[in-house]
């Protein structure tokens, strides 16, 4: 690991290269963050239901705690998420074992922004304000969450509104997976242009990018980037991993890699580089949802019983042959 040049380094100059980390890989992996990543992201201790598990409560320990440790490397910090259909209290949502009002749910989201927004200002770059909100279903816009069915699309604005207001200097992002599919990614465009047209404090798309050795398609990721590049805005690759699985491949009997799925995992991963590096006048920066192999949020995920190897250095946090050729 010592001798191969630094990932972060090769691209210093075009966008940050980022991992997301837990409590455990931030120490397990404390050497091969340091020399190959500088941006970090929490990939769940940010998140709503582990900030604030009850109406007045907040445990922010471990946040706290990756926020020094990303300072004493001098990485910078990315924060995800705000406002999510998943990872939520539901505390947030209720009172006497009913549906909170609106106003009611309003006020709670603003007291929870203003309280964690506030508290990392200027410690963290970029936020991830509002996660997944649009349908995957072809005829629908808006997921049916329970801040959509409370307060209705106005939650949205003001998510970026109360973040900007708690932090303005940070970068605000909307961000969402599968957002290289045609369909769903006119429908984020569609999103991110009437929020832009209101005036609306956003800042930047977060293309998460769990993507695979198949799909999507080259042609349609660069489409996606170029359509949200027309925006205006900065993107940024989010959450990035490539599955060694098809969405339709439900084995468990591998323990490891067929030589033709590393091949291929090589091929894209040379190919999304060049795109990157193509575009990198609108990337902000490149994030992966991991650091290493020997932990991925993809082991048992979709299908139980089955490990994945979707990053750039293997289970034994040494590099791939593929990194060798991206920093070359």
């Amino acid at each position: 690991m010592t001798d191969t040049t630094s990932l972060y380094k090769k691209f210093e100059k075009d966008f940050k290269i980022g991992a997301a980390i837990n409590h455990r890989t931030m120490y397990s992996a404390e050497k091969l963050i340091d020399q190959h990543f500088n941006s970090l992201t929490a990939e769940n201790e940010m998140k709503f239901e582990n900030l604030h598990p009850a109406k007045d409560e907040y445990v922010f320990n471990t946040s706290d705690e990756m926020v020094k440790f990303a300072r004493k490397h001098n990485k910078a910090m990315r924060g995800h998420t705000l406002i999510w259909h998943n990872q939520t209290s539901d505390w947030i949502f209720q009172k006497n074992g009913k549906l909170v009002d609106s106003i009611t749910l309003q006020n709670r989201m603003k007291d929870h922004i203003d309280t964690v927004v506030g508290r990392y200002k200027g410690k963290i770059y970029s936020w991830d304000v509002v996660n997944e909100v649009i349908s995957d279903e072809k005829d629908t816009f808006y997921r049916n969450s329970k801040w959509y069915e409370i307060m209705g699309e106005s939650f949205i604005e003001k998510a970026f509104d109360y973040a900007h207001k708690a932090d303005s200097e940070a970068k605000l992002l909307y961000n969402d997976y599968n957002e290289s599919d045609p369909i769903k990614r006119d429908k984020i465009y569609q999103l991110v242009n009437q929020l832009k047209e209101k005036h609306v404090p956003i800042h930047g798309v977060g293309m998460q990018a769990h993507w695979n050795i198949y799909d999507p398609t080259l042609d349609n990721i660069r489409a996606a980037i170029e359509k949200y590049a027309s925006l205006g805005l900065e993107i940024q690759i989010t959450e990035m991993d490539v599955s060694m699985f098809a969405h339709d491949d439900k084995r468990t009997d591998l323990t490891a890699p067929t030589e033709k799925m590393v091949e291929f995992q090589h091929e894209r991963y040379l190919k999304f580089f060049e795109i990157f590096k193509e575009y990198s006048q609108h990337i902000g920066a490149v994030t992966f949802w991991g650091v290493a192999d020997d932990y991925t949020w993809l082991d048992n995920f979709p299908v139980r019983g089955r490990k994945n190897w979707p990053f750039l250095f293997d289970h034994n946090q040494e590099p791939k042959d593929v990194l060798h050729k991206i920093v070359k």
